[in-house]
């Protein structure tokens, strides 16, 4: 469920009009409805309840002050994967107590940095990492809390861009060295010990790539109770996927996925982490555009909108479905057309759709890409020289810029000439 709806014949965030926000900031533009990401966060707070357990929201689906801030205020933990996620998450108010640091590269400074600021744990991802931040923290004088990232080589049948727990993947420890390299762990003075880490993939549609993953956990953990270690947090990573297309099968619910932690590791007596991204701020996001043309072609009709690849890359990227629809909602029995839906950047790639069914609309019109709250604006540039993209906050009937469009001067002014030209 999501809150953007039609209301009299116009599509609202909420309690705001979509075409009232675009007349103030101009496309293109993203909008986030503040409810949906509240509603979004409290399912897998409640999936986990009467567990001890944090939810973790992953940083890096969208990383704006402000929604972090929505999120944290109502007691989301935060995964981060960089020291620019870690800090921004510290000025959203989040403590550090409630932050988690993943990633397969994390450097000596990034390292320094969140130690001396606080962390709830770094989920080390290899040996030489290991090695290094137990070096670092013993030169600060403290303990660094930690999880082993295992790699438990299951396939999570998602994009293969997007999988992680495979054996031909980056990330993680092999499960099959995993006491070994606990065991070198408990031994360093600057490395406490505090629980197993997991993550095997995103967007996953299916349970079973879970609970494949989570049973391994759950014998692994008893393999290092039985060592002597005292594991008593399980970070189960994140990865349940969201329905892009209304007409697609559903993915499992939070409650579901809940369920599955339950009759897994549920028992174990550990605190239970997780770290869903996508399903909290997929949905809770829409990209808004206009039309520039309506183009006829050599047997193709093109819609060219003045979004591109640049502010909205998951289509390019991941050949990613997003539902896009007209702001101003077509009249009954008006018959749709088939349109290639494309940007204006000089790449063929700049496809968002192909022989989309979309109604009439004008040149001037506005459309809307659902699901565009996660890896949207987080993953955008400005190839071509066109400026990032606003991004907009909804509670109600107010709503706020929370990134400005910057101007040309602005960009371009970042460039600096060498004193020989």
């Amino acid at each position: 469920m999501d809150h953007f709806i039609y209301k009299d014949g116009v599509l609202h965030a909420e309690d705001v009009s979509v075409a009232e926000i675009a007349a103030e900031v101009g496309t293109p533009f993203y909008v986030y409805s503040s409810a949906t990401l509240a509603r979004h966060f409290r399912v897998f707070d409640e999936a986990l309840h009467g567990m001890d357990h944090l939810v973790c929201y992953a940083v890096k689906a969208n990383s704006n002050v402000a929604v972090l801030k929505v999120l944290g205020d109502l007691g989301a933990g935060m995964d981060v994967v960089s020291v620019g996620e870690y800090l921004r998450a510290k000025a959203a108010g989040v403590p550090g107590e409630r932050i988690v640091f993943s990633g397969i590269g994390k450097t000596r400074g990034e390292m320094r940095m969140v130690l001396q600021g606080g962390i709830r744990q770094f989920n080390v991802e290899s040996e030489p990492e290991l090695a290094v931040l137990n070096a670092v923290a013993m030169e600060l004088g403290v303990k660094a809390p930690i999880t082993l990232r295992i790699n438990p080589d299951v396939d999570a049948k998602t994009h293969a861009k997007i999988a992680t727990g495979k054996s031909d993947n980056k990330f993680g420890i092999p499960i099959a060295q995993s006491r070994r390299v606990y065991a070198e762990a408990g031994q360093m003075d600057g490395i406490e010990v505090v629980g197993v880490d997991v993550h095997i993939g995103s967007q996953l549609i299916d349970l079973e790539p879970f609970r494949a993953a989570f049973l391994k956990v759950r014998e692994l953990t008893e393999q290092l109770r039985e060592d002597g270690h005292n594991i008593h947090r399980l970070d189960l990573g994140g990865g349940l996927g969201i329905p892009y297309a209304r007409s697609n099968e559903a993915p499992p619910l939070p409650m579901d996925y809940g369920q599955v932690i339950r009759e897994t590791v549920g028992d174990l007596g550990c605190e239970i982490e997780i770290e869903p991204g996508r399903l909290v701020a997929g949905n809770a996001g829409i990209m808004v555009t206009s039309v520039i043309y309506n183009k006829a072609g050599e047997g193709r009709d093109f819609l060219i909108v003045d979004a591109a690849m640049n502010d909205l890359i998951r289509p390019a990227m991941y050949e990613a479905h997003h539902d896009i629809i007209p702001v101003i909602e077509p009249d009954v029995g008006v018959e749709p057309k088939l349109m290639d839906i494309v940007g204006p950047v000089c790449e063929t790639g700049d496809t968002f759709a192909k022989m989309r069914a979309m109604p009439p609309i004008q040149d001037g019109g506005l459309v809307a890409f659902r699901s565009a709250g996660a890896y949207g604006a987080v993953m955008s540039s400005e190839y071509n020289t066109r400026p990032m993209i606003p991004e907009v906050l909804v509670n109600g009937d107010q709503f706020a810029v929370i990134r400005e469009r910057p101007s040309y001067d602005e960009m371009i002014n970042r460039d600096k000439l060498p004193t020989w030209l």
